[in-house]
């Protein structure tokens, strides 16, 4: 019978495991980082001067948490990714062969995701302190606007570790996460304010959570114009509320999804 302090055993067990593959494979964390460095430079160089923001605010301030954002949920990605590969090379298998929780795969999974998207956002940070990028706000309230990047990171890495056991090869996995999440990254305050959106992009924009968690780490990084007049919308006026609803949704819907994917992949 699994107890907690075995699946807790295991899942830093399978943390670690992962880890390891990471440092075996540095290429993973290289590629993982020269995307978003990528986009910092391009459209803090060349498509800054062209896009317009508020009075009192330069672009690599506005640019920098939209940046943190969409890097955070495309890093998700590797979560159902390195699933499907494990199944597809049968390492579900051997797992299913120890005496260990079953959830401990997928907790271990995600955890090991969620420190690589640690050492992502602290390359990001320093990135952005080099073209322009600073926080006005306290350290607390700088720690809190991480801490909603990894929040929301977390609960999209839950939403891929369904996908990836659902699909079982990598390749689909990172064409179906990339049909979602290219469209739900863009369509948001990511990179342009979204008060020139048509009307309907406009009110997707204004409740796609993405936006939210952009927003979120504006205000607590302290990356908006002070006193400017709030965004439309409850979802962008409340949202650290409104980002942790859909984290809640997200884990209480797609934990016990993946879980139970998991166990019935493994147990063919």
């Amino acid at each position: 019978m699994t107890t907690l302090a075995m699946a807790v055993s295991d899942s830093l067990t399978i943390t670690r495991r992962n880890l390891i593959k990471v440092k075996r494979v540095p290429d993973l964390i290289v590629f993982a980082t020269l995307s978003p460095i990528m986009f910092v430079l391009l459209f803090r160089y060349v498509f800054g001067s062209a896009i317009p923001i508020p009075d009192g605010l330069n672009y690599a301030e506005f640019l920098l948490p939209g940046i943190f954002a969409q890097t955070v949920i495309f890093g998700s990605t590797i979560t159902g990714a390195s699933l499907a590969e494990d199944l597809q090379k049968g390492l579900i298998d051997r797992f299913r062969s120890l005496p260990m929780a079953r959830s401990a795969v997928l907790i271990g999974r995600t955890v090991a995701d969620l420190l690589l998207n640690v050492l992502t956002i602290a390359v990001m940070m320093i990135t952005g302190f080099v073209v322009g990028w600073r926080i006005h706000t306290s350290i607390g309230e700088a720690i809190l606007g991480v801490l909603l990047l990894l929040t929301f990171a977390y609960a999209m890495s839950w939403v891929m570790a369904f996908v990836g056991l659902l699909v079982r090869t990598p390749e689909v996995v990172n064409n179906a996460s990339f049909i979602v999440i290219f469209p739900i990254t863009f369509i948001a305050n990511t990179f342009v304010p979204i008060d020139n959106f048509p009307a309907v992009l406009k009110a997707f924009a204004e409740w796609n959570p993405v936006s939210a968690v952009v927003q979120g780490a504006r205000e607590l990084f302290g990356n908006v114009v002070p006193g400017a007049p709030e965004p439309n919308g409850w979802a962008l006026q409340n949202p650290v509320l409104y980002v942790f609803i859909w984290v809640a949704i997200f884990l209480a819907v797609f934990v016990p999804l993946a879980v139970r994917t998991y166990r019935r992949t493994a147990g063919r």
